[in-house]
């Protein structure tokens, strides 16, 4: 699964509509890959007045929002290519919602071994395979052999 876990202060993405924005771009950069959307879960968590503090002083500049990205479902080939391709794509999908209101931004993607990942207790199919495909149709899990 991709969760994504956006720290971002009062003023910003208050509003559902930006938020519904954001998590629909960020869903179809999964599903375009393959993944079933249900994987994909984005937490909003508001950090109230002076609860951001950057280099040991509290940010009282630009708005500044901050992504913790974790990928289980899929991680990538230890290659800077790969690497390199996935950051672009996530920029790509930040910029409208973040980069182009002026935002200041950071992010950064933990991988997990999905071995450890279970949804509805039950392991996921492997990526991309019939199994998956059937979850990706159904867009929830469903019982399956390998489970």
């Amino acid at each position: 699964m991709p969760l994504w876990s956006i720290y971002h202060p009062n003023g910003t993405f208050e509003d559902e509509a930006s938020r519904e924005a954001l998590s629909k771009d960020i869903t179809k950069y999964y599903t375009s890959i393959g993944l079933p959307a249900f994987y994909v879960i984005v937490n909003f968590i508001t950090l109230p007045g002076n609860a951001m503090w950057i280099g040991g002083r509290p940010n009282t500049g630009k708005p500044f929002i901050r992504f913790k990205i974790d990928h289980i479902a899929v991680t990538l080939p230890n290659e800077d290519e790969a690497y390199a391709r996935a950051t672009a794509k996530i920029d790509a999908v930040l910029k409208p919602h973040i980069a182009d209101r002026g935002y200041d931004w950071e992010y950064h993607v933990d991988e997990t071994e999905r071995r450890l990942w279970k949804i509805q207790g039950m392991n996921a199919p492997p990526f991309q395979s019939e199994e998956e495909k059937k979850w990706f149709d159904a867009n929830k899990p469903l019982p399956w052999s390998g489970a």
